[in-house]
């Protein structure tokens, strides 16, 4: 049987995650949700983060305000708020592991996502670093992801899956992308395969770290 993590990003936005709430709920799906911490300083966003937490999702980490990769400024600073401040406004809806997971600027994997001060400011944090096997590109290629992320899954034993519930992005088409995922008798999974996670509260655990870190 082929597991599946589903993961959402860069929300939460009114209109469009609560959306993708109701169908993970009418079919009892556990995600996690990255979201940016700027989103969650207005109420709407705060409570949309309420409400996913509320109903069994996990809160993650995804930055302050997704606009330039960790690894592409290496400043301490910038670092810190990106990180420090996302976790602030999370507070009590925070995962007990402090997820984290990097910017990825289009879902590629290398040295841009974390510069050592950003690994030194999560490792400090003693946060969890995840990271991703599945960008289907739902934000960039409506016609495309579902057939892609379909076969992302069919590929992996275990797939960590990105999709993001922003505009013009995974909504449209989820329910009938999971319903698909439910001929193929998949198995959903809340927790992440160790090969996408890069450190565990602190500890770095995978020698993957190397590739993500300029």
């Amino acid at each position: 049987m082929k597991r599946v993590t589903l993961t959402f990003d860069n929300g939460p936005v009114p209109g469009i995650t609560e959306g993708v709430l109701e169908i993970l709920s009418a079919r009892r799906i556990p995600a996690t949700f990255f979201v940016i911490g700027e989103r969650l300083g207005t109420a709407a966003g705060r409570a949309l983060a309420e409400r996913a937490h509320s109903e069994g999702h996990w809160i993650g980490n995804h930055s302050l305000t997704h606009s330039v990769p960790l690894g592409e400024n290496a400043d301490a600073e910038y670092a810190r708020r990106e990180i420090e401040e996302t976790q602030k406004q999370i507070g009590e809806f925070a995962h007990r592991e402090k997820l984290f997971r990097p910017m990825g600027g289009g879902g590629a994997i290398g040295p841009h996502l974390l510069s050592r001060a950003a690994l030194d400011c999560l490792r400090a944090g003693e946060y969890t670093c995840v990271l991703w096997s599945s960008v289907p590109g739902d934000w960039k290629d409506q016609e495309g992801w579902v057939e892609r992320c379909l076969a992302d899954v069919a590929a992996q034993d275990w797939a960590t899956v990105v999709l993001h519930d922003v505009e013009n992005a995974s909504l449209a088409r989820l329910a009938e992308f999971l319903d698909r995922l439910a001929a193929l008798d998949v198995e959903y999974r809340q927790d992440f395969s160790d090969d996408v996670v890069m450190l565990r509260r602190g500890a770095i655990v995978s020698p993957r770290i190397s590739q993500i870190v300029r």
